[in-house]
């Protein structure tokens, strides 16, 4: 409320008033001692697979809703399918990490499905809240996404070759900045008035809330040594996927067990893992805020 009061919604655009909305919760999430942990590499595979699952259901639903208001004239300029969405990209890692049985592994914490049901609730009752929640997640992903990428990939020393890491590969985009600028002219576009401004502010920054939220309840499972309610037995030690042509078409018919041994496991104690899991947790809610500093 107290930004709305400095930066009235009437001399602002929706994008700069979004970026001063969130300020304090940017810096907060920059400034913690699990970030700095995080970016020296400090993070753990079981992590990065419960942070890839928790997304694939709200990316999932967040598109469904975006095509059920692709021409609707609260969205429809800021529509970019080709471009920005994730789900099939999710898909793709979830596959990787843990097999072509992917669906029936996955977790769905309480806190994942509190904002799969937001999503789906904007979506259908309060169309116009739809772009607060796809601004902060997908230019999140294209802004801070790119660093976590790089730390995930040499931490959890996943293939050069991008396998485990399609969520953070834009091939729609070939100038994230300049694309990101387009993106923020057809949002500031959007014929919107003082009272629907301000809901979409607030509405960003529930969205935060409920990533945040999505994070703790991760850590609770970590924290209990848990996977979708099985026990995980974490290893000592990290074993590397050998990537071959056969594994990129798939696992075969019959392979699965072949495919089982040959899955990453987690490379650090239960007693380490509560400490990452936060690391983890304050880097994506800098992923989703890393386009406020672009």
């Amino acid at each position: 409320t107290s930004v709305l009061l400095l930066f009235p919604c009437r001399s602002k655009d929706l994008s700069e008033l979004m970026k001063e909305a969130t300020k304090e919760v940017h810096e907060q999430a920059e400034n913690t001692p699990f970030m700095r942990n995080f970016q020296k590499g400090q993070v753990s595979l079981h992590e990065f697979k419960l942070v890839t699952a928790s997304l694939y259901f709200i990316y999932s639903a967040l598109e469904e809703e975006i095509e059920r208001n692709k021409d609707n004239p609260v969205y429809a300029p800021v529509y970019f399918p080709a471009e920005l969405h994730r789900k099939a990209a999710l898909e793709e890692d979830l596959e990787y990490f843990y097999g072509s049985n992917w669906r029936a592994e996955i977790p769905c914490p309480e806190a994942t499905q509190k904002y799969v049901e937001r999503l789906h609730y904007v979506g259908k009752n309060q169309p116009e809240l739809l772009v607060a929640h796809a601004y902060t997640r997908y230019l999140g992903d294209l802004s801070g996404g790119q660093v976590l990428k790089k730390i995930a990939q040499k931490a959890l020393q996943l293939p050069a070759t991008g396998e485990g890491l399609a969520f953070f590969t834009f091939d729609g985009v070939s100038n994230a900045t300049k694309f990101k600028q387009l993106y923020r002219s057809r949002m500031n576009a959007l014929e919107m008035d003082l009272a629907t401004k301000k809901r979409v502010l607030e509405e960003a920054k529930k969205a935060f809330l409920l990533n945040i939220q999505v994070f703790e309840a991760l850590q609770e499972l970590v924290s209990k040594g848990q996977e979708n309610g099985r026990t995980v037995q974490p290893k000592a030690e990290l074993r590397t996927r050998n990537v071959n042509k056969s594994h990129e078409q798939g696992p075969a018919p019959g392979q699965e067990s072949k495919n089982t041994n040959r899955r990453p496991t987690d490379m650090m104690p239960i007693t380490r893992l509560v400490r990452w899991i936060l690391a983890l947790s304050f880097l994506a809610t800098t992923v989703a805020l890393g386009l406020f500093a672009m």
